[in-house]
């Protein structure tokens, strides 16, 4: 069970009272009207989908409700920080810990069991 840190209650809490809610810090066009269909397409349904260091939109629903968002590095599923929605992206801390685990799995990944 992962434990995930709700920046608005303080607490950690299981992985269950949360919901993802897909990628974080995606700017919306201004004119929206004003786009292509192309351009809206792109907008609305393109994500990057990285393997690594990703930054994602979280809400505890079983908690205060509210979204934050999440760095989180997607090859160990691992939180590596999370902070208030509204706030701009933030430096990870530890920075290596992604490229150190990514290392890791691409050298075991051909392994025989």
């Amino acid at each position: 069970m992962l434990l995930i840190h709700c920046p608005y209650c303080e607490e950690d809490r299981s992985e269950l009272e949360f919901r993802w809610a897909g990628e974080a810090h995606i700017a919306r066009p201004e004119n929206i009207a004003a786009i292509s269909d192309e351009e809206f397409a792109e907008f609305f349904f393109l994500r990057n989908n990285e393997k690594g260091l990703t930054y994602e939109r979280w809400r505890h629903i079983h908690g205060c409700g509210r979204f934050f968002n999440a760095a989180r590095d997607t090859v160990s599923d691992r939180f590596l920080m999370t902070y208030k929605a509204g706030l701009p992206k933030q430096q990870v801390p530890e920075t290596g810990a992604s490229e150190k685990t990514v290392e890791t799995y691409e050298a075991t990944e051909g392994d025989a069991r």
